[in-house]
């Protein structure tokens, strides 16, 4: 008979093993990543229609016509669309759309379309990352450690190359390789339902990933495993204010700071995660909606895979670096389609509930992460009434010159107000994101902020 003292034992024992961790894979299974998958985990082969081609090697070459300023060609640019999505003719393809792009092409039926291309599995990176996920395999643990399951023992690359759940997805997409050192000059803007454009912020932002530095092993990086600078250039009232993330495993060594030039001081963000409104962007999005989906508190969200899919994602999107005004890019109530490349891949679908008894001003999300970059290209967020509330999109663009495909440009639609945000434009700077040295960590710290922010 399974008594209820066995049954508390077998509990006891489960939840032990949860707080231990436990190893991702055997070494068999590992080896995968060598033969049927790609080094990140995605599948190897094409699908059966011939649609989405089979991963190769990806795009290695240099662009054609590169600077050493960050701005960068489109290697793709005589590739013509094969059709176009119109609210006309959705329903043909509403299978391989994300219910958030169905809302837009209904909410802005004149002016907004998808054109599709075709698909181009261009996703590489360097070899030290693959040789790091394949290890990482094998050795990465998920522990619980105040906030939520998180990978113990990776580094260097994605930790969970077989992901068993919807967390292990999210951890692939914040510890996605974007480089180890990258600088960008933007602007981020908000667009009025009226079609007003206004400028939230002229930015020039630092970021370093030291996860990533070749030498560094999980053992000598301790919690932080990223940190961003920022500088506010404008608009005139926002002119001087900086900003520090430093995010981390751990709740203690996640910090936030804001440098205030009217006060001369910097404060500490009481809270720098979740829904909490973004300085960066002047509180127009949350924390954890900066770039799609950024943060390591998932202790609020039960993280649910909800299979693969094929969907119709922005891909090798550098056409959108072409325009030299960002007039040409922002449209009164959407992003311009003409400058925006659509096609066909496998995605990851992970859906994130609230739990009971926490907060968030979001009840229910899902998120769809390419599966050959891991970057989460779409996302849904609905409210507390279950109505679709917002719908984000991400650019990725190719930066072969740097082995990654970075996505830095991302925007949102409120479905409900009308207010849109496109962000993180590159088209009238004469810098976009270029190479550029190692930064000491030594930057990226209260002190270093104050003496960055004042003017």
């Amino acid at each position: 008979m399974f008594s209820i003292k066995r049954l508390c034992f077998v509990s006891v024992g489960c939840a032990l093993l949860a707080s231990l961790g436990i190893a991702q894979v055997s070494p068999e299974e590992a080896a995968k990543l060598k033969t049927i998958l790609t080094p990140m985990g995605a599948e190897r082969a094409g699908n059966k229609e011939g649609t989405i081609p089979a991963w190769t090697g990806g795009y290695t070459s240099p662009l054609p016509g590169y600077k050493q300023n960050g701005k960068r060609t489109d290697p793709f640019a005589s590739d013509k669309p094969l059709f176009t999505i119109t609210a006309q003719n959705m329903d043909k393809y509403a299978d391989k759309l994300s219910d958030g792009q169905k809302a837009v092409l209904k909410k802005y039926p004149q002016t907004y379309h998808l054109d599709v291309y075709q698909t181009r599995r261009t996703f590489a990176a360097p070899q030290y990352i693959y040789d790091n996920v394949y290890k990482n395999a094998t050795r990465v643990k998920a522990v619980d450690r105040g906030l939520g399951p998180a990978p113990v023992g990776a580094i260097g690359g994605i930790p969970f190359p077989f992901p068993k759940n919807g967390n292990e997805v999210m951890w692939n997409v914040v510890l996605r390789f974007q480089g180890t050192t990258s600088q960008v000059d933007t602007h981020n803007y908000m667009v009025t339902a009226g079609g007003k454009l206004v400028l939230l912020a002229d930015t020039l932002a630092a970021e370093e990933m030291p996860y990533y530095f070749p030498e560094m092993t999980a053992e000598k990086l301790g919690d932080v495993f990223w940190v961003s600078w920022q500088y506010n250039n404008g608009p005139p009232i926002r002119a001087g204010e900086a900003h520090l993330i430093r995010m981390a495993y751990t709740d203690t060594a996640t910090e936030g700071y804001i440098y205030i030039p009217g006060q001369r001081r910097t404060r500490k963000l009481a809270n720098p995660c979740c829904d909490t409104p973004a300085p960066q962007v002047a509180g127009v999005m949350s924390l954890d909606e900066l770039t799609v989906y950024s943060g390591s508190h998932m202790e609020r969200q039960n993280w649910k895979i909800l299979g693969k899919k094929e969907l119709y994602i922005p891909y090798n999107c550098n056409g959108a670096l072409i325009p030299t005004k960002d007039t040409e890019r922002i449209m009164p109530h959407h992003i311009n389609p003409k400058y925006i490349r659509w096609e066909l891949h496998r995605v990851w679908v992970v859906e994130a509930t609230l739990k009971p008894g926490y907060r968030h001003q979001v009840q229910r999300s899902i998120y769809y992460v390419d599966e050959d970059s891991w970057c989460p290209v779409l996302a849904d967020r609905w409210d507390a009434s279950g109505r679709l509330w917002k719908t984000f999109y991400g650019l990725p663009m190719l930066a072969p010159d740097m082995g990654v495909m970075f996505m830095q440009e991302h925007g949102f639609y409120d479905l409900v107000s009308g207010v849109w945000a496109p962000m993180f434009l590159f088209n009238e700077k004469d810098s976009q994101y270029p190479l550029i040295p190692r930064i000491p960590l030594t930057d990226f710290t209260p002190a270093a902020l104050a003496s960055l922010g004042v003017r």
